[in-house]
């Protein structure tokens, strides 16, 4: 499997351009970034190893790593568009939180099966899918209670 970083620069070389010093911070902040940030977050951590870099320089190399395949933008309802890792990382459902935010990563194998069936059934080749649960975690039916 390639590098995340070999398959970002052979993207941008395609695009003609290139892979600055600006674009590999961000893009090595962002792979050691687990979970799911927003353009703001990783601007806020990007400034603590380069102040230099602005955030309208964030906001644009994300979309250019999402374009690459390597990021994957989640939208949890919220208003605020996020960035989670793709590549090298096993395709994975969201359950969210309609009252805290949380959102728990779940992989299910029985349901990942049964897409591909419908889609089949339906005569599709399924190329991807997303899918998001939205409901009020364990802690939160506590506090209501």
């Amino acid at each position: 499997m390639k590098a995340a970083q070999d398959i970002f620069t052979e993207y941008l070389s395609k695009q003609r351009l290139k892979m600055t010093p600006q674009r590999r911070t961000i893009l090595d902040v962002f792979l050691n970034e687990e979970g799911h940030i927003s353009s703001e977050e990783l601007y806020n951590l990007i400034r603590k190893e380069d102040s230099s870099i602005g955030q309208a320089t964030v906001y644009r190399t994300l979309k250019l790593l999402a374009e690459s395949g390597i990021a994957k933008t989640v939208d949890f309802n919220d208003g605020v568009i996020r960035y989670e890792h793709k590549y090298g990382h096993e395709h994975h459902d969201h359950l969210v939180c309609e009252c805290c935010g949380k959102t728990i990563e779940a992989v299910d194998h029985e349901i990942e099966h049964l897409q591909k069936e419908l889609a089949k059934k339906h005569g599709f080749v399924l190329t991807h899918h997303e899918m998001y649960l939205f409901g009020v975690c364990k802690e939160c039916q506590e506090k209501s209670e």
